[in-house]
């Protein structure tokens, strides 16, 4: 009898056995099956690009040697930009000035990034500042002109810091505001809307007078355009902007301007650093490359802003108003007197 006992516990503890180790077999397979869902999932978020080391020849870094009027230099100044030690100033806090710093080598790479650590002070109080900065990658280099110090009618792509509302009828955005343009030679900034009409996508960014180090990225690769804020000193990146199909094409430069008018604020470039993206391309991608001529933007229309035309003030309707009633009143009078001379002569006739 104890020997049956024993043969059975033996054969329960075999099979307790084949049963653990069917269990644990299947563990483990469920195991590896979730571990490689997770790792295709975050390879899955990792962007379709690498980073490769900055192209010094395309930025400009302290101890900005690359940077003034020899035939070697990198980069060209203009207007009132001056090098300082720790920085590049476009435009000190006066009003009327124009500067900007132009880069004299072609930008040939078709996948890249840039990456902007400006600053924007000034001793004028809020709304009572002006006007911003830009940075650019146009066909058009060192032309003076009313775009943040720039030309009007630009080719190529345009990032606007702009400080000041021109204007009255912004209620649905807070200023400093960044905002991208794409022009094509014939397209217009229009300065009085703050470049509603044509702009392609933007966001609100509290830089100037901030106590932290602002900067503005730029990443452009497979025809898409993002761009990206680091305003609040918490060191990551915020979403301002995202632009697909966006085509730039090569041979354009790089530049950042400032201009000041009536209100001023000193407008300074840190740095200018571009890398190259690499990115892999598929055969179907390779076929369909083009070469551009003129940028241009996928679907234009879905960047259409309708923008009202701005009517009279208050102050502008009772002025009118003032003034057409005393125009009357002058016709009036004008009108009295010359009927009552005409009456006059009419009577010594008959002297």
């Amino acid at each position: 009898m104890a020997a049956a006992v024993s043969d059975l516990n033996m054969t329960r503890r075999r099979s307790f056995c084949v049963l653990s180790r069917r269990t644990s077999v299947s563990e483990l397979v469920l195991r590896l099956v979730v571990v490689c869902v997770l790792v295709k999932q975050s390879f899955s978020d990792e962007p379709d690009f690498s980073e490769e080391f900055m192209k010094r020849e395309y930025s400009l870094v302290k101890p900005y040697r690359g940077l003034g009027f020899s035939s070697s230099s990198q980069w060209d100044l203009m207007g009132t930009a001056m090098v300082m030690p720790d920085y590049v100033r476009l435009t000190p806090d006066q009003q009327s000035r124009q500067g900007a710093v132009w880069s004299r080598i072609p930008f040939v790479l078709r996948d890249w990034e840039l990456k902007v650590h400006f600053k924007v002070h000034g001793q004028g109080k809020k709304n009572f500042n002006g006007d911003g900065l830009a940075v650019w990658l146009t066909k058009e280099r060192m032309q003076n002109g009313p775009v943040f110090g720039n030309m009007n009618q630009f080719t190529g792509l345009g990032v606007f810091v702009d400080t000041y509302p021109n204007s009255e009828k912004n209620h649905d955005r807070t200023f400093p505001y960044i905002s991208v343009m794409l022009g094509n030679g014939t397209l217009s900034y229009d300065h009085d809307r703050d470049g509603r009409s044509t702009e392609l996508g933007g966001c609100t960014a509290m830089a100037r007078n901030s106590i932290h180090d602002t900067f503005l990225l730029l990443r452009y690769f497979r025809n898409r355009l993002t761009l990206m804020v680091d305003v609040d000193g918490k060191q990551e990146w915020r979403e301002c902007a995202d632009i697909t199909g966006l085509r730039l094409p090569t041979g354009y430069y790089f530049g950042a301007s400032s201009a000041t008018g009536d209100l001023s604020d000193n407008h300074d470039i840190v740095s200018i650093k571009v890398y190259q993206l690499t990115v892999e391309q598929t055969p179907e991608e390779e076929e369909e490359e083009e070469v551009l001529t003129i940028p241009r933007v996928d679907n234009m229309r879905q960047f259409a802003v309708e923008v009202e035309d701005e009517g009279m003030s208050g102050v502008q309707i009772f002025f009118t108003l003032l003034f057409s009633v005393l125009g009357l009143f002058v016709l009036v009078v004008v009108g009295l007197v010359v009927y009552g001379r005409w009456k006059e002569n009419k009577r010594k006739r008959f002297y």
